[in-house]
């Protein structure tokens, strides 16, 4: 099972970077948003957490970016269904009080810029609007990943969430 989870931990790193890559072949003068979605309640009875829902409109990157907030702290997201687990950068594991020198990296992980160490955590309640989830397992890297990743430890333990050409609903 973790042999399946780091393979799909480095499918999405390498994912991400191939994105990044492409991303240098973009025509800079066509105008790009730099702004990204947030999670918004879509509550059909207008009260929040009623029904357990977010709406995530899609970016003008083409990306799905979420605002989630992790044991009470925020923290951007690159939705990644390809991604197995959650993906935390160093960063984002210190901000939400993890100290990611005190971590055992067992894990080795391919990122978009080389191989890197990851380290397995458990993250108490991830919620995307009023999409929230406990005790979801995540792995934190050390070096190589640029963004957070919202993968399939959060996303797999949803009701549903669904995709459109335009947005993407998660459902708790």
């Amino acid at each position: 099972m973790v042999r399946f989870l780091l393979i799909g931990v480095c499918a999405a790193l390498c994912a991400v970077g191939a994105a990044q890559w492409l991303s240098r072949f973009d025509d800079s003068s066509v105008p790009h948003p730099t702004a990204v979605a947030t999670a918004a309640p879509t509550d059909s009875a207008g009260t929040p957490g009623e029904d357990g829902s977010a709406s995530i409109a899609k970016s003008g990157d083409g990306h799905f970016w979420a605002d989630a907030e992790v044991d009470g702290h925020p923290v951007h997201f690159l939705i990644d269904t390809g991604a197995t687990a959650v993906a935390l950068t160093a960063a984002d594991a210190r901000n939400l009080g993890i100290d990611p020198d005190g971590l055992s990296y067992t894990y080795t992980v391919m990122t978009a810029n080389g191989p890197g160490r990851a380290a397995r955590v458990r993250l108490g309640v991830v919620s995307v609007g009023n999409a929230q989830v406990s005790d979801v397992d995540a792995f934190v890297i050390d070096k190589g990943l640029q963004t957070s990743l919202l993968g399939m430890t959060y996303l797999g333990r949803l009701s549903k969430f669904e995709a459109s050409q335009d947005a993407m609903v998660l459902h708790s």
